[in-house]
């Protein structure tokens, strides 16, 4: 089963989280999913504030819960409030929803339980500010359901193959243990973050250690943890926690993918098949078809 848009499609756009704060940007936003020919459903809990949260808890949730059925929904942007949704277990159902950081606790638990359609990608609030690669990757993904390779740089050769995940690593940390966080046997891991110390991310990666969560996975990538791509000394500090983490087990690593806060935000469809290759540097996703 795989779902693709057409022209003149209804679609969704939710704030599960933080309130829209960046009006301009989420505009920008809205004009290059009406240019793709998609029609947008109003929302006018969109505008609302509790706290710093798009309406309260209960107002959230209903609303992702109304546009269980829509042919896309897509995250109005980031911040911080999507997983407390899920205390109220929503009700989920197969179709195409996209976002990043904080809403992967909500395409990992749609996953998780089983349902197809999570988009780890760009959220209108900063389509705007893709590349045109990236824009036109997203629009083959939804519009023809395929992407391109991507590339990055090898820390452990080898070639791995499985389903795929994609998360921020703080969300994923602190989702283990609860119903919203996948098996990840076999699966190829791919994380991304934002300006996090490396003291964090090594705890991080230590409490996944301790978890187990890593031990039968069979690849890991990691995308971009920093606005800043010219800071070389803190590249090289993550990219040795990265490989003294992992020193002990077998499975291939990628670096430096472009997936995350940074502009060029490649789109990764969760569950889908996919090659890791460590020798190489290359990440693809299979077509489901």
């Amino acid at each position: 089963m795989f779902f693709r848009l057409k022209k003149g499609d209804l679609i969704d756009i939710l704030a599960p989280g933080s309130f829209i704060d960046e009006d301009e940007n989420f505009q920008k936003g809205i004009e290059i999913l009406k240019n793709w020919g998609l029609e947008i459903n109003e929302n006018n809990s969109l505008s609302k504030k509790f706290g710093y949260f798009a309406g309260d808890d209960l107002t959230r949730f209903e609303e992702l819960e109304k546009a269980q059925n829509s042919k896309l929904i897509i995250f109005a942007k980031g911040g911080w409030g999507s997983s407390r949704l899920l205390e109220k277990n929503p009700s989920w159902q197969h179709g195409l929803m996209l976002g990043f950081s904080d809403t992967c606790s909500l395409l990992l638990s749609k996953y998780s339980q089983g349902f197809i359609g999570s988009i780890h990608g760009p959220m209108v609030t900063g389509l705007f500010k893709e590349p045109e690669w990236s824009l036109e990757r997203l629009r083959n993904l939804l519009f023809e359901g395929y992407v391109a390779d991507i590339r990055g740089i090898p820390l452990r050769g080898g070639k791995a193959k499985g389903e795929i995940i994609v998360s921020n690593l703080t969300i994923a940390t602190f989702l283990i243990g609860t119903d919203h966080f996948p098996d990840c046997k076999g699966k190829i891991i791919i994380f991304e973050d934002i300006n996090e110390d490396i003291y964090k991310i090594d705890r991080m990666l230590t409490y996944l250690r301790m978890t187990k969560t890593l031990t039968e996975i069979a690849g890991i990538g990691f995308g971009s943890f920093s606005n800043d791509s010219s800071d070389l000394e803190w590249k090289d500090l993550l990219k040795n926690c990265i490989i003294e983490r992992l020193q002990e087990f077998d499975f291939p690593i990628l670096f430096d993918l472009p997936i995350g806060h940074r502009s060029g935000n490649a789109c990764i469809p969760l569950g889908y098949e996919a090659t890791l290759n460590g020798d190489d540097g290359i990440l693809s996703i299979d077509s489901p078809f």
